[in-house]
């Protein structure tokens, strides 16, 4: 980059600083699985200490804090590329995990920036929470333009490289000249058959499968669950020696408090997109309601899907009892979950399923599809049930909200499952992984 365009994306920074802020100000109407609050300290472990790593390979890291773990890798200036930033729209929990982790590496004194596509009515350059965003490309042409970007040296020439695969990777191997990681959360699979045409979903559903794994077999992949690290085995084929497993963190306004509801109250949250599957949920609370006819729902989360949503409610004459809110405040959310006598997901692919954990830290269990991320984040039995199928989901919901002592107990399980999780020590695990390659290159 010349030093012409350094000083202009500098000042565009200096410009841009206000209407970033009004950017992020909207982030108050999201629901907190896309929602971060910086002025919050992270959950701890009793005592205080940091989370040990469970690779082999990071335990050198462990008792260090972000700041140490740069200064002994010589971790200064880090690259990130990314497909969207935490600003956008249709922004989620991969956005919040980024945005949560590199936030704290930049309040630990690295310098990031973060190249991202372009957000409508946003500023193209914008610096959030201590890190530069740099948005310079559509959702497509993003990739070719990173990867050109790297192959010329305008970027990957750091310290460190961070490539989030969100389906589509950015094929950093073949152009970061610096020790690198991807975070990789969960394989898309048939995820692209439910947002693209056939012959793109084919193409995208190739390139993730087949054409990409090899060239990121040396490559340290950090995902956020031991069931997203065996899919990822799994599918992939990429060597389980080298993925790390990294837990998302739940900040400490998810918690205890106040009134559950006085009559049986589902909440769910997320993306209004296919892969989150709220027609199943939507048909299975159908069918719940002979069973408890003062049921209440609400599905909180907005998307391209909502429309359909809506229209399935109305046909089945459900609109005084299921309600879609769009997004909420984030103290109306926190004040669901505790209100809630169950969450429910029915999400086809998650990483993790933050939500799930985000409401049991408010003492609400959680009846959630077995894939992987939840097989994580649930406790089957203990902190909440995992379901098969549509009728496994009718059966257990059933069971939740017919059952005051089963509530009770999965709800003391969701609060231990979710204690103890912390963006702290989540960013720590994805430093220590950079920092072991930094160190390995040496």
């Amino acid at each position: 980059m010349t030093t012409a365009q350094e000083g202009a994306d500098s000042a565009a920074e200096v410009a841009a600083e206000a209407d970033g802020r009004r950017v992020s100000d909207r982030l108050a109407a999201k629901p907190a699985a896309r929602l971060l609050r910086t002025d919050l300290p992270g959950r701890r472990l009793p005592g205080g200490s940091p989370r040990a790593f469970d690779d082999p390979a990071l335990q050198a890291f462990s008792d260090l804090s972000l700041g140490e773990i740069a200064e002994r890798a010589a971790l200064k200036r880090i690259d990130v590329v990314a497909w969207r930033d935490f600003d956008d729209p249709e922004a989620g929990g991969s956005e919040l995990h980024a945005h949560r982790v590199l936030s704290l590496w930049s309040a630990a004194g690295l310098d990031i920036s973060m190249r991202t596509s372009t957000v409508p009515g946003a500023p193209g350059t914008v610096r959030r929470d201590g890190y530069r965003v740099v948005r310079r490309s559509g959702r497509l042409s993003l990739f070719p333009r990173t990867m050109l970007s790297g192959a010329l040296g305008r970027i990957g020439f750091g310290d460190g490289v961070v490539e989030i695969w969100n389906g589509m990777p950015f094929f950093s191997p073949l152009w970061s000249r610096a020790p690198r990681i991807v975070f990789l959360h969960h394989v898309h699979a048939e995820m692209w058959k439910m947002v693209l045409p056939g012959g793109l979903a084919r193409l995208g559903f190739t390139i993730e499968h087949h054409l990409a794994p090899p060239f990121y077999r040396t490559t340290r992949i950090v995902t956020l669950s031991h069931s997203s690290k065996a899919e990822i085995v799994d599918r992939l084929g990429l060597p389980a020696g080298r993925i790390v497993v990294s837990p998302p963190g739940v900040e400490d306004h998810f918690s205890p408090g106040g009134e559950r509801s006085v009559v049986p109250l589902v909440v769910a949250v997320g993306r209004l997109v296919p892969v989150k599957r709220f027609h199943l949920l939507i048909g299975a609370l159908v069918r719940l309601r002979d069973r408890h006819p003062d049921l209440r729902a609400v599905i909180v989360g907005e998307g391209y899907e909502r429309p359909a949503l809506e229209a399935l409610v109305a046909r089945y004459g459900a609109t005084d009892w299921i309600s879609l809110p769009g997004y909420v405040p984030d103290d109306e959310l926190v004040q669901l979950y505790r209100s809630a006598w169950v969450l429910a997901s029915t999400s086809q692919r998650e990483g993790w399923g933050m939500t799930v954990t985000e409401a049991g830290a408010c003492g609400t269990p959680a009846v959630a599809t077995r894939i992987g991320g939840h097989e994580d984040a649930v406790d089957d039995g203990v902190s909440g049930l995992l379901v098969d199928d549509a009728d496994g989901l009718v059966a257990s919901l059933d069971e939740v909200l017919s059952d005051e002592v089963l509530r009770h107990r999965l709800g003391h399980g969701a609060r231990r499952r979710a204690d103890g999780l912390t963006w702290d020590d989540t960013a720590r695990g994805a430093l220590a992984a950079l920092a072991a390659e930094a160190i390995a290159r040496r």
